[in-house]
């Protein structure tokens, strides 16, 4: 049986379509077919592939990835909460590419590409599950949405002209409430991202948990705040004041109306992610932030 790779690809960069062609003759070179989504390979140059070994042409869309061996995602972060959305469905691991700037949910650079395509072929990798966020939004007991989060799920104000007036809730308890830009609820996936961005803490992936970061908020109290991942949240949009906007990874939203609540816990689905070489966390945030390292002499040897 022929094994076969989901790419998912950023091809708004020329660059990026002429790694992508290199990726399908390598691949096919080692009897691995891929399948592609149609608008994005619609300018790669291919040609030269065995009729046997022609990308396969689907849809972009949820589940697309079932019965792939690997999500092969060449592009940026963006480009990965994007193949996420197609792989989760149905657990096919992602591997990141990176071919953007930060990257930083990318699990190889681009220099190193051909080692990740070595690895996968010969099947040298490892695979680790990154918890998600279930978000639900309702209105008067009414379910306006259900939707999911890798990075974060957040309520934010609608207009710049309004500050948005919230309620914070954990575990059915009323903790604070505030006026804010917006309220985030990040994964520890997503606390290099967005809640990083609003003054939350950076907490390693083998961590689970759920960080609430309030955006921009008028209130002597408004630190983030890291609760256990088994915690139900739940944020609530002031009745009298302007209507907000639930964001989940920046792709997926829907208004919220005045009185609407959106509750928000871990989920039983999570996205299960390729490790090649099982770098530290620690050097990955030194490499990505460009954080000063120098100094540093370790922990001393023994006999020293």
């Amino acid at each position: 049986m022929t094994r076969e790779i989901l790419v998912v690809l950023h091809a708004g960069r020329e660059k990026n379509r002429r790694t992508a062609a290199a990726v399908a003759h390598r691949l096919a070179e080692s009897g691995v077919r891929l399948r592609v989504i149609g608008e994005e390979w619609a300018e790669v140059e291919n040609g030269g592939l065995p009729a046997s070994l022609t990308p396969r042409v689907v849809e972009g869309r949820p589940g697309c990835a079932e019965g792939a061996e690997v999500v092969l995602v060449l592009g940026g972060d963006g480009t990965l909460l994007r193949a996420a959305e197609m792989a989760r469905p149905v657990g096919v691991p992602l591997l990141g590419v990176n071919l953007g700037r930060v990257g930083f949910l990318a699990e190889t650079e681009e220099e190193s590409l051909g080692e990740a395509l070595d690895a996968v072929v010969d099947g040298k990798y490892s695979v680790e599950e990154r918890m998600t966020i279930d978000a639900v939004a309702r209105l008067n007991g009414h379910v306006l949405v259900r939707s999911w989060a890798l990075n974060e799920a957040t309520v934010e104000k609608s207009s710049r002209e309004r500050i948005l007036e919230v309620v914070l809730e954990v575990d059915g308890r009323p903790v604070s409430a505030f006026g804010c830009d917006g309220v985030i609820c990040a994964t520890p996936t997503g606390s290099t991202a967005y809640a990083f961005s609003a003054g939350g803490p950076l907490v390693w992936p083998q961590v689970e948990a759920l960080l609430l970061v309030p955006s921009n908020a008028h209130a002597l109290f408004s630190r983030p705040m890291v609760v256990a991942p088994d915690t139900e949240v739940a944020i609530e949009v002031d009745p009298t004041g302007p209507p907000a906007v639930l964001e989940c990874d920046g792709r997926r939203n829907v208004v919220l109306p005045p009185a609407a609540r959106v509750e928000l816990s871990r989920s039983n689905d999570p996205v299960r992610m390729v490790r090649l070489d099982g770098q530290p966390f620690a050097d990955r945030l030194v490499r990505k932030f460009d954080l000063p390292v120098r100094g540093w002499r370790g922990a001393p040897q023994s006999g020293s």
